[in-house]
């Protein structure tokens, strides 16, 4: 590792990849290098001062985070801070109420209840090692090759707008300042939620992208129709609603969002491709 090298970004997928083409003093553990599918040992040298960014997804095979215990068995020395990626499903459905950090988790689903038991399982290991903790709980993820394209191409249905809930969403670049800041020693430890704060539906997103394509609007379909013809992990998302409030991400956090409006974050988006 470079000895300049203070940011371990463990996951080298989508965010982890735009995180560090933004940072040159991170270094990227990707699965090629090391497989948290395994028991092996580690195969770099952690630095002796600092951060984790981690954003590997749970495996299916339980409702513990196995991946990430198999990580944190293995820091040595460990860390001075752990950046978790979570999500907002964690809150389950609320019927489109309004949510912060100091409501009760109540996941609805095997996907939410893996992050529910990740987020216990680092917060108490990092009381235990004296280790800061950052939970940012995330929603949809949306950027650069992740506004649907293909699927409005191929004339995909979206919800009727009728039987849409609010959306929440996050700019890929947004996200990355948002785990920027977590990862300094300056924010305080503990639960951050992470959005833009625009509510507007799944569906009038899907609009806004095609429009600004140049694409048809894309057909619509019922919400009893969906739970027909929708896949399981797309309808897992869909039942749910929620308003989530990221006012302690703009003000403990400190974050300034570039993409405060979808609208501007699906155009440079779009540019960017």
């Amino acid at each position: 590792m470079p000895a300049t090298a203070t940011f371990v970004v463990v996951g080298t997928g989508y965010v982890g990849t735009r995180f560090l083409q933004q940072h040159d003093n991170a270094l990227g553990l990707s699965r090629s290098v090391h497989d948290l599918d395994t028991n092996d040992a580690l195969a770099i040298e952690l630095p002796s001062s600092y951060t984790v960014l981690y954003t590997v997804p749970p495996a299916t095979e339980s409702l513990a985070d196995v991946r990430l215990q198999r990580l944190l068995d293995k820091l040595a020395p460990r860390p001075q801070r752990f950046v978790y990626i979570s999500t907002t499903g964690v809150y389950g459905n609320l019927n489109g109420a309004r949510v912060n950090e100091e409501a009760a988790v109540n996941p609805g689903s095997d996907h939410a209840r893996r992050r529910v038991n990740a987020e216990n399982a680092l917060q108490t290991w990092g009381a235990e090692f004296g280790v800061d903790v950052v939970i940012l709980r995330v929603p949809g993820i949306y950027g650069p090759e992740r506004l649907g394209v293909e699927r409005l191409r191929d004339g995909a249905p979206v919800i009727a707008p009728e039987d849409c809930g609010p959306g929440n969403r996050i700019h890929v670049d947004d996200l990355v300042d948002c785990c920027t800041a977590a990862m300094s020693e300056k924010a305080p430890a503990g639960v951050y939620n992470i959005g833009d704060g625009d509510y507007r539906s799944a569906t009038w997103f899907s609009n806004e992208v095609a429009r600004q394509c140049g694409l048809p609007a894309p057909p619509v379909t019922s919400m009893a129709n969906a739970e027909r013809e929708f896949s399981p992990m797309r309808m897992s998302f869909l039942r749910e609603s929620r308003k989530v409030c990221t006012r302690k991400m703009r003000d403990v956090l400190g974050v300034s969002l570039r993409y405060p409006n979808p609208e501007d974050g699906i155009r440079a988006s779009l540019a960017n491709d």
